[in-house]
């Protein structure tokens, strides 16, 4: 079932002009599709992929891509690039080249997840799922220029330690 009313992520709102209008946005483990809503909204076409797109409302402006990142296959997108991609809560490590890839020359990069730290706070406390001081930007260098980064505690809307990036490639 969606979930029509979670909001964007407000560093996605706040950074969504990067993408170049009426450009193909790739959500990339979309969950229940709050940034596929917003990214609609805003005019953009999207590929929202995910390995369960139950909970995401149909949409002809959405190309759903229903794939598990994680099973070993190869990345179902190879070779496709987007005036943005966004990435929220979520990290495989193994998929950070082909996500940056993924970017188009004027495209953006909007990621946000958490990191090392957040366990005292409480999920998710596996390190595999956290990441490194300085990971999204060692994972841009020299490929993406960087707008905007973030490696903080926040409070609200609960206690976490996350990193985020806003990145363009030239």
């Amino acid at each position: 079932m969606p979930f029509p009313d979670a909001p964007p992520s407000p560093w996605i709102a706040r950074f969504a002009w990067l993408v170049p209008a009426g450009g193909t946005v790739l959500d990339l483990a979309c969950g229940e599709g709050r940034h596929v809503r917003h990214f609609r909204k805003l005019g953009h076409p999207v590929v929202a992929l995910d390995r369960d797109l139950s909970r995401l409302a149909p949409d002809p402006g959405v190309e759903p891509i229903e794939a598990d990142l994680e099973d070993g296959s190869p990345f179902p997108l190879q070779g496709r690039r987007f005036a943005g991609v966004v990435v929220a809560n979520y990290l495989f490590r193994p998929l950070l080249p082909a996500i940056v890839a993924a970017v188009a020359p004027g495209g953006c990069l909007l990621y946000e997840t958490f990191a090392l730290g957040n366990e005292r706070f409480g999920k998710p406390a596996n390190p595999d799922y956290l990441l490194r001081p300085g990971e999204l930007l060692d994972a841009v260098a020299g490929e993406l220029r960087v707008v905007a980064y973030e490696d903080l505690v926040e409070s609200e809307p609960r206690p976490a330690v996350r990193q985020r990036i806003a990145a363009r490639r030239e």
